[in-house]
């Protein structure tokens, strides 16, 4: 890996983290397919160095959103609860039986893009408030396990998919965006590790491309940081449509790689 690419890295990681940090979003989504059709990170070494972004880059925002005394609640200990173990699963799914990444972009595709729409949809001509719209604790802990797998398996960020989810059923961004960003970070921290001991025992690329992912990672903890510091600045109606188009277009690019 060449200083040339550890720039364009540092530089794609900081732009992505800016745009993605205040809906709380990581910016792995878009970097995984940068990192499969730019770069060139083979699979499934992908997931850990897209774990190994997060795991550098999230410190930045939790930081700002810390200082901001946005960051600890009851729905990030329950959106955590739920990931951690998910996380572990996801991993051990991904090195031992699906290694490839077309299914993945598929189903990635096929959730976000309606979802996104919708939720610009609903932003752009709201419905009478429902106060019964929130989901359980124990949905929202249900729905972290699972969305962990999925960010085990891809190293995405759990709450790229569950963010638009929760948003969408009447939660404010500023209180799923900390919570979300929360999740994403230690999932990452767990998913890096059982990655970490799963190439002792496995074969192939199971490891991540360290350089790379430092890099990109450094980049992500300063964007981090930027975005988080806008999120109050931004009002709600912003945020939730800058949600739906992020959804929506990370939608969109999948199905297109998919198809290709």
């Amino acid at each position: 890996m060449t200083w040339s690419t550890g720039l364009a890295g540092l530089a794609v990681g900081l732009l992505i983290a800016v745009v993605t940090a205040p809906v709380g979003v990581s910016g792995a989504v878009f970097l995984l397919p940068v990192q499969l059709s730019v770069l060139g990170v083979p699979s499934p070494a992908v997931t850990p160095t897209n774990l190994l972004f997060n795991v550098v880059a999230g410190p930045g925002a939790l930081l700002r959103h810390h200082r901001e005394g946005l960051l600890y609640g009851p729905l990030t200990r329950r959106m955590v609860t739920g990931t951690l173990p998910g996380v572990v699963i996801g991993a051990v799914i991904r090195v031992f039986a699906v290694p490839g990444a077309t299914v993945f972009r598929l189903l990635v595709a096929a959730l976000l893009m309606p979802l996104g729409l919708w939720l610009i949809g609903r932003t752009l001509r709201p419905t009478r408030p429902a106060p019964t719209a929130e989901p359980s604790p124990r949905g929202i802990t249900g729905l972290a396990l699972v969305v962990g797998a999925v960010g085990g398996i891809y190293g995405i960020g759990g709450g790229s998919i569950l963010g638009p989810i929760l948003v969408g059923r009447g939660m404010p961004v500023a209180r799923v965006a900390p919570a979300a960003l929360a999740s994403t970070f230690t999932t990452s921290v767990t998913g890096a590790a059982a990655f970490a001991l799963l190439s002792l025992t496995g074969s192939g690329d199971i490891a991540p491309d360290w350089y790379l992912g430092l890099a990109c990672g450094l980049g992500g903890l300063i964007g981090g940081y930027l975005g988080a510091h806008l999120q109050p600045r931004l009002p709600e109606t912003a945020l939730r449509l800058l949600l739906g188009a992020l959804a929506t277009a990370l939608g969109a690019l999948y199905a297109t790689q998919s198809l290709r």
